[in-house]
């Protein structure tokens, strides 16, 4: 017992730091850690200069009379670096509804699983699927708590697009960092190639277009946006690689085959090369 109160009695007391009146760290706990060296290390504004962050570039949706075409580019870079080429941007947020991504890949990847989690787990408990607004108004808030890690250069900007079984017509909505959400009426597009894409699309929309005109265009529009955007990949036929085209109508979230999207990007090559006197990929292969 003696021992144990002699060890107990060699303990140095603890002691609060003092500080001047005009040294004050305030009521937060953080701020104290921080004033006396002990609190997380802060990230500089320009942190994603200084690390390298993956990035996923653009994405677009069109409305049309059946309901919404999505689509992304497969391309991630890191800095001037090509880090994947094979990513995924556009996503089923459930059966009537989808979400694409742009901007810093790991937090973006996150936030979709989570935003899927999260309509699954409303479904579940209500018995009832949440409303399309509602949703947009689920991501919005998802977006505005990443604000942050944004103000520290890992943005996450996503596009929300889905088909409203109450009003029988595709919807689509745009985002800014701070989670604005912004609904829009024929087009949305977002990530580094977005101005090239959207320039595509504003002069190609017109109305009562079909399907298969809807996702030309949307084809047409990330093949420009690769070939004026170096983070923005185009098709890679070398490889295999083409981007990821989906629609959203009454028959739910339906993502197009390889093969069509394949098809229909070696057009949109043979067009360019015809126009400019070269071969098309159909002589390519005769060769």
């Amino acid at each position: 017992m003696e021992s144990h109160r002699g060890r107990i009695a060699s303990l140095e007391p603890v002691t609060l730091p003092l500080f001047h009146p005009t040294e004050d760290p305030g009521p937060s706990f953080a701020s104290l850690l921080r004033s006396v060296g002990q609190g997380p290390v802060d990230l500089p504004a320009d942190a994603s200069d200084k690390l390298e962050i993956t990035h996923g570039t653009t994405v677009v949706a069109v409305k049309y009379a059946d309901g919404v075409v999505i689509a992304g580019d497969r391309r991630a870079t890191s800095g001037n670096l090509i880090s994947h080429r094979t990513m995924k941007k556009v996503f089923a947020a459930d059966r009537w509804s989808g979400v694409a991504i742009a901007g810093a890949a790991g937090p973006a990847i996150e936030m979709v699983k989570l935003f899927q989690l999260q309509l699954e787990h409303y479904e579940k408990v209500e018995g009832h699927t949440l409303s399309l607004e509602g949703k947009a108004n689920q991501l919005s808030g998802m977006v505005r708590n990443h604000l942050p890690a944004a103000m520290q250069g890992m943005a996450v900007v996503p596009i929300f697009a889905g088909y409203d079984r109450k009003r029988d017509k595709g919807r689509l909505w745009a985002f800014d960092v701070t989670g604005g959400r912004y609904e829009e009426e024929d087009h949305v597009v977002s990530g580094s190639g977005s101005l090239h894409a959207g320039t595509v699309i504003k002069l190609g929309q017109r109305a009562g277009m079909t399907r298969d005109e809807v996702v030309e265009l949307v084809i047409q529009s990330l093949f420009q946006a690769a070939d004026a955007d170096s983070a923005t990949g185009g098709p890679d036929s070398m490889r295999g690689i083409f981007p990821i085209v989906a629609t959203i109508t009454a028959d739910g979230f339906t993502e197009l085959a390889e093969a069509e999207v394949s098809e229909r990007f070696d057009a949109v090559v043979d067009a360019i090369a015809v126009r400019h006197g070269g071969s098309t990929t159909s002589d390519s292969v005769g060769d």
